[in-house]
């Protein structure tokens, strides 16, 4: 019995001896992240760079604090850092808001990304620095900071400006351009190949991937949703969530692609779902807690010797990357049709590097390619550019005045006619279209059947050993893929622009070429699946009955698809549909655009119709749609009535917006909940409030106070009537803000 219990108790003393080290370096990571955000938070700096200072306290360089004693555990810390940051940016990101980002974000990001990896490997090359270190260099600088950003345009009350939707949209495409990057590189990295045809068979093969997970996510993972959503709460929810990304992540890196790119692929499916907002909320705190561990692990690879060492390209890059990125922003937004004044703002903007930057360095790290001193650098130069970035957005506006006159006017005339046109290009051809709608129906078809005979070849072919299961094999997979077939060789693609194309005589000999073309892509396709079971020979004896088969039954093919081909537009749709969005909200040229602001609960403005608030008049701004819960109400009368929680689409100029916003805060009732309500006494000196009744002194909603009392020639008067008329020497007893009724006793 003494033997055993030996035995458990130096068990648990090497366990013990395993854990403590992960535990502690755990604890202090925390601790010292804790002190630092909390600092931070009353200096109002950016939370990053104090976890990036709170990682150098507790890093290996940095000796007059205790430091982590296993690195190797912060760094598996780290990695699920990444991954649960890139869910939650994946969560923010969708596939449907890259398609409606449009061309102004496409080219502006297009431009400044391209230019930056350009700029990035010169400058690396010009330092004197190796081929792949200036790869990467480049890749770092194309990628800007969305926390940094919304954190910046938060404070400066910019948010709602017409420049900030060019430039969520340019985050946007940055976003999966970063995740494209990190596929490349990694490729670049292993292989050590800098030859197109490698960069080329990488690049289709994930976009392979991301077409066939996106399509089977959509059709799987929103049904999967709905039919749990009573059993969903917080918890299971959030273990759910959690469960589905872990997997995406094992399939991505089955795939040969990093964890990270699993994590965002899922995050952005869940993104089209109904319960993409409350995961999103649920997994905050997750993503704070690793997040906050992921930087912190950045930061303790910070090295003040290196730093100093290389102090001269610290302020190059950082040169580089507030000129260029400015420059090369505003660029591809006046290339987009942008005004002058918004591609300035874009681009002074999106001046900074952050969290990407960070990621991609990590994979250089992790692979082992790029050099100790790059990741330092490119720490510095984010914590440098954090700093500028508030600085830059306020001096936007005065330097596009700057620039109003030191371009000639007739320049001027030109970038606002050009603007004017761009936005006028509506025009599309017939067959312009008819060819797009095919080619997206082909390739997608495509990328579902050979995900069905990849599928078919790992699981299905090892399990067939006799003709007979060969043949019942062969089959399944012919009729699991058999809808997707038949829609690729028979089903009719762009009827619109089609119908119009008949008009003219000579449309027939190209729509048939199409026609023919598909089917004949079908039939491959089909031989393909059965190659994968039999001889050539027994392949097209198996192909020419299964065609004949398709020909004798379409309709019921036809029903099939239809049925999962609406099972997946309702859900693609389902979010959208709950929430109404409205795209179309920009008056290019004009400064006017619309946005979108949320009631609060405890409004002033709540229960009141627009003709009562009078908005148009007093602020000139336009309420164009009223979202209320499942209710839309487009372009309401003056008599509907704002509730809480409705969301009101604004149209105005970025002044009336402003105006508009402020009012809004203004009468949110909730404002005073952090001060405190005092009961004071004061005597009514104020000429403004005497000969006037209390509800003309409108004490209520300026001052935020009622008046609980009156003394007026030793009388009281409790809770005095609204229409009471105060008078001089009155004594009033107000309920309300402190520092609001200081204000008015002053």
């Amino acid at each position: 019995m003494s033997a055993e219990l030996n035995t458990l108790a130096e068990k648990t003393t090497e366990l013990s001896h395993h854990l403590y080290p992960l535990i502690s370096d755990l604890g202090l990571i925390l601790m010292t992240a804790g002190v630092a955000i909390l600092i931070f938070k009353k200096i109002k700096q950016p939370l990053v760079l104090g976890y990036l200072i709170a990682g150098f306290l507790a890093g290996p360089h940095f000796t007059l604090f205790p430091t982590v004693k296993e690195v190797g555990n912060v760094e598996v810390w780290a990695e699920i850092g990444v991954i649960i940051l890139l869910f939650s940016l994946g969560l923010e990101f969708s596939f449907k808001k890259l398609m409606k980002v449009g061309g102004t974000a496409s080219v502006t990001a297009g431009v400044q990304i391209v230019s930056m990896i350009v700029i990035g490997y010169l400058v690396g090359w010009f330092l004197g620095w190796s081929q792949i270190d200036s790869i990467f260099l480049g890749a770092m600088l194309s990628m800007s900071s969305t926390t940094i950003i919304l954190r910046a345009f938060d404070e400066l009350g910019v948010k709602t400006q017409k420049f900030a939707g060019v430039v969520f949209g340019t985050l946007i495409i940055e976003d999966i351009v970063a995740i494209l990057l990190m596929v490349l590189l990694a490729t670049i990295s292993v292989s050590q190949n800098f030859s197109g045809v490698a960069l080329m068979e990488s690049s289709l093969k994930l976009i392979f991937f991301l077409i066939l997970w996106f399509l089977a996510g959509i059709f799987l993972i929103p049904t999967l949703l709905k039919k749990v959503k009573p059993l969903l709460n917080d918890e299971t929810l959030l273990i759910v969530s959690l469960a589905l990304c872990l997997m995406m992540v094992m399939l991505a890196t089955s795939a040969g692609f990093s964890p990270a790119l699993g994590a965002f692929i899922m995050g952005s499916i869940i993104a089209e779902t109904t319960k993409a907002e409350q995961i999103e909320h649920i997994i905050k705190p997750v993503k704070d807690l690793f997040g906050a561990v992921f930087f912190v692990s950045v930061g303790m690879l910070i090295n003040i010797d290196t730093l100093k060492e290389y102090a001269i390209p610290v302020v190059i890059i950082t040169l580089v990357t507030i000129v260029g990125k400015a420059l090369s922003t505003a660029g591809g937004a006046l290339l987009s049709g942008q005004p002058l004044k918004q591609s300035v703002q874009a681009g002074m903007s999106l001046a900074q590097i952050g969290e990407f930057s960070f990621i991609i360095a990590t994979l250089g790290m992790t692979l082992g390619v790029i050099s100790d001193f790059l990741y330092p650098i490119i720490v510095a130069v984010s914590a440098i550019t954090t700093f500028t970035t508030p600085f830059m957005i306020k001096k936007s506006v005065p330097t596009y005045l700057a620039l109003q006159k030191i371009i000639p006017q007739n320049f001027q005339d030109r970038i606002e006619q050009y603007s004017s046109n761009t936005e006028g290009i509506k025009t599309t051809s017939n067959w312009k279209l008819y060819i797009q709608a095919n080619v997206l129906h082909i390739v997608l078809h495509s990328v579902i059947i050979i995900g069905i005979a990849i599928m078919a070849s790992k699981f299905l072919k090892p399990m067939a050993d006799t003709v007979w299961e060969k043949l019942f094999f062969c089959l399944l997979s012919i009729v699991i893929a058999g809808p997707i077939l038949w829609a690729l060789g028979l089903q009719k693609v762009g009827k619109k622009p089609l119908d119009e194309i008949k008009k003219d005589r000579k449309y027939k000999t190209p729509v048939i070429i199409m026609l023919v073309f598909r089917m004949l892509l079908a039939a491959f396709f089909i031989g393909f699946i059965i190659n994968l079971f039999f001889a050539p020979l027994i392949t097209f004896i198996l192909l020419i009955a299964l065609l004949v088969v398709m020909f004798l039954f379409p309709k019921k093919l036809q029903q099939l698809y239809l049925k999962i081909a609406s099972r997946f537009i309702e859900n693609l749709n389902s979010r959208e549909r709950s929430e109404a969005v409205r795209n179309k909200s920009s008056l290019t040229p004009w400064d006017g655009h619309m946005t979108t602001f949320e009631i609060a609960q405890e409004s002033a403005l709540a229960g009141r119709t627009l003709l009562e608030l009078k908005l148009r008049e007093t602020l000139g701004i336009n309420i164009a749609i009223i979202k209320r819960g499942e209710l839309t109400i487009n372009v309401p009368t003056r008599h509907e009535r704002l509730f809480p929680k409705d969301v009101v689409y604004v149209i105005g100029t970025d002044e009336q917006i402003a105006m508009f916003e402020h009012y809004l805060n203004a009468n949110n009732l909730s404002s005073i909940e952090d001060n405190d309500i005092i009961l004071q006494k004061i005597e009514l000196n104020n000429e403004y409030f005497i000969g006037k009744t209390i509800r003309e002194t409108e004490m209520r909603d300026k001052i935020r106070s009622i008046v609980a009392g009156i003394e007026r020639d030793g009388k009281r008067i409790i809770n005095p009537e609204s229409d009471f008329v105060l008078k001089q020497g009155d004594i009033l007893w107000l309920i309300g803000d402190q520092k609001q009724i200081e204000a008015l006793i002053k």
